[in-house]
């Protein structure tokens, strides 16, 4: 959605060619007119991409089917007898030769209102599980809480392999942030290589989606070529593993109370060094995760292209003459100009590329970001 804006303002605010445009960005032209002509109908929501599910389905449950469905269900239940798919299914198996399958009966009664899904009831066998073929072909992390003997609160960092399970980096914090992500990360690739993606939870330590930027460890994923996926929210079962070692680390834990932060770090060590040498993992058919790590190749990091990252910044330009952007995890400050103070302005950001424009379009300047600086002044355009 932001390269679409990105193209449509182009073209609509600035006033570029379509030729330009589409050399500029890498994309067709008749892509760029396509999405000109719904922007302009539509407005900024005709953007979205649109929907590419079939208007129809052939396989659709009939209307007739349907209601011989509601009717069996509405009979059973009068009756006090099951009325679950499967038995309506075979109700209509004795009229029909070839009846719907269970479900698709299961999706008519949802649809009708019938049932109400419960996820505490859903079988096991329902369930997908994912994991990765190679060890380092995709690393989870994640943070949790504890208590030290006093209970005073504390922070857990750790890193899991996915395919082995084998811990890679365990450190304990008084409160886990941005930066010890970060230094967990690289030591943890000093020790085993660097993975080929990595899958966290949406934490703010992690990644600033929420903030519609990008986090000095998002940062450090991609200079690293490593690709960067996280779960859906409150979903914590995409990051299953490990949130299952925390099931067995707090077990080990609670055995082994510490008084302090140094004692609490040493007891997790040894911890993790019984888990990962000592301790068979049946998941892994009684290998131990160390084992089932060595067994096999390694993935390795630059497997797949990193996409630029790309957004849009609406601001207003304060009374100094300055907007604040979070750039690699930090917040910087940008020198627009003192006469464009109040101004409503657009920040159009590729990785440490900006261009600067008003809301008419006027291209005020641009900027490429030095990391080492917290002031960042704009180039004005060049007078023609």
């Amino acid at each position: 959605m932001v390269l679409r804006q990105m193209v449509v303002d182009a073209v609509v605010l600035e006033g570029r060619s379509i030729r330009e445009v589409a050399r500029s960005f890498g994309v067709s032209k008749s892509w760029v007119y396509e999405l000109v002509r719904r922007y302009r109908e539509g407005g900024e929501l005709a953007l979205e991409p649109l929907s590419r599910a079939p208007k129809t389905n052939p396989r659709q449950m009939s209307s007739d089917v349907e209601e011989k469905v509601v009717r069996l269900r509405k009979h059973l239940t009068d009756l006090g007898s099951d009325a679950g798919a499967q038995t309506i299914r075979w109700h209509l198996a004795k009229t029909d030769a070839h009846p719907p399958s269970a479900s698709a009966i299961y999706r008519a009664l949802r649809r009708r209102g019938f049932i109400n899904p419960e996820p505490r009831k859903r079988p096991r066998a329902s369930y997908v599980r994912f994991e990765a073929d190679l060890p380092n072909e995709c690393w989870q992390a994640d943070m949790t809480h504890w208590q030290l003997r006093d209970g005073t609160e504390v922070e857990i960092i750790n890193f899991i392999d996915d395919s082995s399970r084998l811990v890679l980096a365990i450190h304990v914090r008084p409160t886990i942030n941005g930066a010890d992500v970060r230094a967990t990360f690289k030591e943890a690739c000093e020790r085993w290589g660097t993975p080929a993606s990595v899958l966290t939870d949406n934490g703010a330590i992690f990644n600033a989606a929420q903030r519609k930027g990008r986090s000095g460890f998002e940062s450090d994923l991609v200079s690293a070529g490593v690709l960067y996926k996280h779960s859906t929210p409150y979903h914590p079962q995409t990051c299953g593993k490990v949130e299952r070692w925390h099931q067995t680390l707090k077990r080990f834990l609670a055995k082994n109370p510490a008084a302090s932060l140094e004692e609490l770090q040493c007891v997790l060590e040894r911890v993790v060094r019984y888990y990962n040498d000592e301790r068979p993992h049946r998941s892994r058919d009684g290998l131990t995760p160390r084992a089932a790590y060595e067994s096999r190749d390694k993935a390795v990091a630059h497997t797949l292209i990193n996409q630029p990252h790309q957004r849009i910044r609406r601001d207003v330009v304060d009374n100094d003459g300055k907007v604040t952007l979070r750039y690699k995890g930090r917040l910087l400050h940008v020198r627009i100009g003192y006469h464009h103070r109040a101004r409503h302005v657009r920040l159009y950001i590729v990785d440490d590329h900006i261009r600067v424009l008003d809301q008419s379009g006027e291209f005020l300047g641009e900027i490429t970001i030095n990391p080492e600086k917290n002031y960042q002044t704009m180039a004005k355009p060049k007078e023609n």
